[in-house]
């Protein structure tokens, strides 16, 4: 799935999951593409946020993504901050201190996802900021969750 909140993709997997057992299909994988910022503060992911998604008019961003949001057939609009990243990756929530990140991702997992498609810049950084601080906070809420 594109980059969405919990609240968007929980119901998406469910139609799906119930489909597939109304047909005695095995269970699926569910994976989400998104975006990730995580920084020491929130002021800082913000910061870097505002960086990464500044495409004004006039610049030569603006002009492709007023054709492109011409001609989409997208089932809901498309902001020129979730133009900037691909797959409308921000609207998974994916921006902040490492515990906020880890705290939306456990709520992806509890909605049903369990593969996350990551997209970040510079990704070799950020990949390593990523499995620094994130991923063992998302261990430590599974490991509380089941507690």
């Amino acid at each position: 799935m594109h980059g969405d909140p919990p609240d968007r993709v929980a119901p998406k997997v469910a139609d799906m999951a119930a489909r597939r057992e109304k047909l005695g299909l095995p269970a699926m994988t569910y994976g989400l593409a998104g975006y990730v910022i995580v920084r020491d503060s929130e002021t800082e992911a913000k910061r870097e946020l505002e960086r990464i998604t500044n495409v004004e008019p006039g610049s030569p961003g603006y002009a492709n993504y007023q054709d492109w949001i011409s001609h989409t057939k997208l089932e809901q609009q498309v902001s020129l901050q979730d133009y900037s990243v691909s797959n409308r990756g921000l609207r998974a929530g994916l921006v902040g201190t490492a515990e906020q990140v880890a705290e939306r991702i456990i709520e992806l997992e509890q909605v049903g996802v369990s593969l996350l498609l990551l997209q970040c810049s510079p990704q070799l950084e950020e990949m390593e900021r990523f499995a620094e601080q994130v991923m063992p906070l998302v261990r430590e809420g599974r490991t509380a969750a089941v507690a």
